[in-house]
């Protein structure tokens, strides 16, 4: 018996996200289909986390149980050989019978992009969020940091989230500008339902100036996801990396 550790990339744009679900076509149900062939085993994989529909990945984990003799520097090119061209695995290793995806993480980073321009980039127009409006970049900078260190999330949380707590840690966030684009990088021990997306539609309207960097903080600690802004789109959000020790 072994347990293979993998890292996988994917564009989420015609899948309905990662976790099984009765309507099929997420990342899930297509790597298990592979799996199966390759090793004709009914393989079962547990990812470090769920990515909602639309959204991508460069470094999500996951991990299985299997019986293959495979070796382990063939695996990523028989697995890819058996994905369709937007899912692939960058590689593969043997871990201990204990490890399991999602509850060794201890870190993750979330990437979100925004695209400025008056016109969206055509080329870009799957992975980042078209709002071609002036941005206060300083003044949301400066609210993103809010969010930094130990927090009761619940302003920042889909009211669909079933968590028993709300409360995370936020252990570094960046934004990074260029012409016409912004890159939010939020990096935690955990994350809630629709959270990073609900950070960054709050920040846009800092952006816009409808409400301050103060403001902004305020609704953090208000707890109460109707003073948070919108729930910003999908296909802008990055699975960026998974940390372990």
């Amino acid at each position: 018996m072994r347990n293979i550790k993998m890292i996988v990339s994917y564009d989420g744009t015609k899948y309905y996200g990662f976790q099984t679900q009765p309507i099929g076509n997420t990342i899930q149900d297509i790597i298990e289909q592979a799996l199966q062939v390759l090793t004709g085993e009914k393989i079962s994989i547990t990812a470090s986390g769920r990515t909602d529909a639309g959204v991508h990945a460069r470094g999500q984990v996951f991990n299985f149980i299997t019986m293959s003799p495979i070796p382990i520097e063939r695996w990523a090119l028989a697995l890819n050989s058996r994905l369709p061209r937007d899912i692939r695995i960058q590689r593969a290793d043997e871990v201990s019978l204990d490890f399991h995806s999602s509850h060794f993480a201890i870190r993750k980073t979330y990437r979100y992009s925004i695209d400025t321009n008056k016109f969206a980039d055509v080329f870009e127009r799957h992975y980042r969020f078209h709002y071609p409006m002036p941005l206060r970049v300083l003044e949301m900078r400066e609210a993103l940091s809010k969010v930094v260190g130990e927090h009761d999330f619940t302003s920042f949380a889909s009211q669909r989230s079933t968590k028993p707590t709300h409360v995370r840690t936020i252990l570094d966030v960046r934004l990074e500008e260029d012409v016409g684009k912004i890159d939010i990088f939020v990096t935690g021990n955990g994350f809630l339902y629709n959270m990073v997306r609900i950070i960054v539609g709050t920040l846009l309207w800092v952006g816009e100036g409808k409400i301050t960097a103060a403001d902004f903080e305020r609704i953090l600690q208000a707890a109460d996801r109707s003073a948070a802004g919108p729930t910003a789109m999908s296909h802008g959000l990055v699975l960026w990396e998974v940390e372990y020790e």
